[in-house]
């Protein structure tokens, strides 16, 4: 299995990525450089999750191969010395990776993964939210951003270069200066990675136990329903103050002015609906005037640009968070409704809209469904949010205790070692990626789940946007090395932790040693973590949620006056939708009751006129045909001339939403 076992989970790895990035992005709709781009940051985390296990293990076993082959027991026997044979044997892994390997294949998936989370991510975003209308001026907006937000950090790395020069203990090499960089990302990554996982080792669990309770997850949905209905109304509303904006532009601005392209590319980013509604009552031959009236400029048009790509943006995004919520309400309601049913048999108001699965369907029967949703489920969730919350219990500890090396104290290290005596490297590397991918959950869920990171959202069935998908992007490539390494000093694999004399893991050698910056490797590197502890506390009280509120943020509380006003509308506002609901789905019925009763006979009956309206019409065809060849000659041009000034006259509107404000009519109709 030389190097086998990492080609398949190389492959394995991608078409999970593939597969994942399919079912949150849109590949016809998105850009391809997006998709791409989106995709290696995905892969390259993944990787890191899967294949460091691998390493580990190979690690383990190229230890004992050391160990045995540097302390022989020797016996003298005159001028002979023999080797008494090792009592101890080495068991080579089923996924043993061969020297050499890892070390290059951590060096690419590292490096890449930071070029694409400090540079080509953010500049891609940037990008895209840039307002200018040519690829230069996009590029230098995005330039000018980054520039912007990245000379804080240039500024502090280079005061820090100029004290190492001065300062005669220090003698810095190229490696050296690498393992700072490195060492700056990883501390910038582990501060934003304890304060992201001290809320999600608690909320996590208690989320789960909470789905157990289906009457207040019900209520929490009532809850969010009226606050995304209120941000809802926000985004139509700048919604269509800015397509009044552009509207106003489009009209005056007409065809024939230099910068219509600059409109024509605005208008292409307004929704359809908007667009259709704006090219109604445009003069296209209108003269352009230069000092007729006051044009806006270039400039002012790429900001009008910018704030119809926010807007069109934010719009979408409360539709598609506000089309996730029903689902969720509606899917709620059912259960409570279900629960006392004396068929059991599960009975869903509205029929799916995805096409479902033939097999699903066989086995999953209403009945089936019933039993899982109404009894089986909940008792589920409890039993996993108890799994999850002794999980987190052992990741504080270990995060607190995890520099202790005599005794050892952090638990995960305390598995790894007992794993290691008996060579049992499958539950060495299912424990790796067990724990590997708990954390990662609970750091990259906190992200989607806080408030304040509401602008970005991951939505399954192609509803997540290009910004989201970038941003997701762009956080994993961040955060998963730190956390890995993170990972790895609470198992003591990392010799900087462990304080051992011994080889290291194929990922921490590319991270050099932290020793050239002692105050991160004895100080940041193990005290910081601890504040987990204060940060789980803080959660499990609910601590920011009571400040947020007091700060007039309204946030669910069960004993607030406010909350209980907010249940009450969200749950007028899901009773109205899916009355709405019901009256489409109840329309859709009919119409297809009515097809099927009366099509064919419609079918029928029309096939039959139309076959004889062709034979009564061939022979007055040709003869009409002869009648007017005589005259085309003379009348060809006045005709058309007729049919010309036919298709300028425009048609009326009569579905128009506004009133005309043509002054003629207005004066017409005092």
């Amino acid at each position: 299995m030389s190097g086998a076992a990492l080609g398949l989970e190389i492959v394995f790895v991608f078409f999970l990525a593939l597969f994942l990035l399919h079912r949150y992005g849109d590949f016809k709709k998105q850009h391809r450089l997006v998709i791409v781009a989106t995709l290696l940051a995905w892969y390259l985390c993944f990787l890191i999750v899967f294949i460091l296990p691998l390493d580990v293990s190979t690690t383990i076993y190229n230890r004992c191969k050391l160990a045995v082959n540097s302390s022989p027991a020797a016996e003298s026997n005159g001028s002979y010395v023999t080797l008494a044979p090792s009592k101890q044997k080495c068991f080579k892994p089923w996924s043993y990776i061969p020297d050499g390997i890892m070390p290059i294949f951590w060096r690419v998936v590292y490096w890449t993964s930071q070029f694409l989370t400090w540079i080509l991510l953010p500049f891609m975003q940037s990008y895209a939210r840039s307002g200018g209308f040519s690829i230069t001026g996009k590029i230098k907006t995005a330039l000018i951003e980054n520039a912007i937000y990245y000379g804080t950090y240039l500024l502090i790395f280079g005061a820090f270069l100029i004290y190492v020069a001065v300062n005669p203990n220090f003698n810095l090499q190229w490696n050296q200066l690498q393992t700072i960089g490195i060492a700056a990302a990883n501390t910038w990554g582990l501060f934003l990675l304890v304060l992201l996982l001290g809320y999600g080792l608690v909320e996590i669990p208690r989320s789960h136990w909470n789905g157990a309770k289906r009457g207040y997850l019900l209520m929490k949905t009532y809850f969010k329903a009226a606050k995304l209905m209120t941000e809802k109304a926000d985004a139509e509303e700048n919604l269509e103050d800015i397509m009044e904006e552009v509207r106003k532009v489009s009209e005056s601005i007409k065809y024939n002015h230099p910068l219509r392209k600059c409109v024509d590319t605005i208008l292409k980013k307004c929704p359809t609906e908007y667009q259709e509604r704006m090219g109604r009552n445009m003069d296209d031959y209108e003269d352009f005037d230069e000092r007729q009236n006051s044009y806006p400029s270039e400039k002012s048009l790429a900001k009008l640009h910018k704030q119809v790509i926010y807007s069109v943006q934010r719009h979408r995004r409360t539709q598609v968070q506000w089309q996730i919520l029903l689902e969720q309400a509606f899917y709620l309601e059912d259960v409570a409704k279900n629960e006392t049913s004396a068929t059991r048999q599960f009975v869903h108001t509205f029929h799916s809209q995805e096409p479902e699965n033939k097999i699903i369907q066989y086995f999953y029967t209403p009945t089936v469904e019933w039993y899982w949703e109404c009894l089986l489920r909940p008792w589920f969730y409890r039993v996993l949010a108890v799994v999850l919350a002794t999980f987190s219990v052992i990741v504080v500890w270990s995060e607190c205790t995890f520099f202790s090396t005599k005794p050892v104290l952090s638990l995960f290290a305390v598995f790894i070692q007992l794993a290691e005596k008996t060579y049992n490297y499958i539950y060495i590397e299912m424990a790796c990626f067990l724990t590997i991918f708990f954390l990662s959950i609970c750091v990259y869920s906190t992200v989607f789940r806080i408030r304040v990171f509401n602008y970005y959202y991951l939505a399954s069935h192609h509803q997540t946007d290009a910004y989201s998908l970038l941003f997701s992007g762009m956080l994993f490539c961040r955060l998963t090395p730190p956390l890995c390494l993170n990972f790895l000093g609470l198992t003591h694999m990392d010799a900087t932790i462990s304080h051992k004399n011994t080889q290291p893991t194929a990922y921490t050698s590319i991270m050099g040693s932290m020793r050239v910056l002692s105050f991160i490797a004895d100080g940041f590197y193990i005290y910081y973590p601890m504040l987990v502890v204060i940060l789980c506390i803080a959660t499990y009280f609910s601590l920011g949620t009571r400040c947020l509120n007091l700060l007039g943020f309204q946030q669910f509380m069960g004993d607030s006056e406010m909350t209980s006003d907010l249940i009450d509308e969200g749950k007028e506002l899901i009773r109205r939708e899916k009355r709405k609901r019901q009256r489409q789905e109840e329309g859709e019925n009919r119409r297809r009751e009515w097809k099927e009763r009366y099509g064919n006979r419609d079918d029928s009956t029309r096939s039959r006129a139309v076959h004889t309206d062709q034979k009564e019409s061939s022979f007055s065809e040709t003869n009409t045909n002869r009648a007017l060849s005589k005259y085309t000659r003379s009348n060809g041009r006045t005709e058309r001339d007729r049919i010309e000034l036919l298709q300028d006259a425009e048609p009326l509107d009569f579905n128009a939403d506004s009133v005309n404000d043509d002054p003629l009519e207005s004066d017409s109709g005092r």
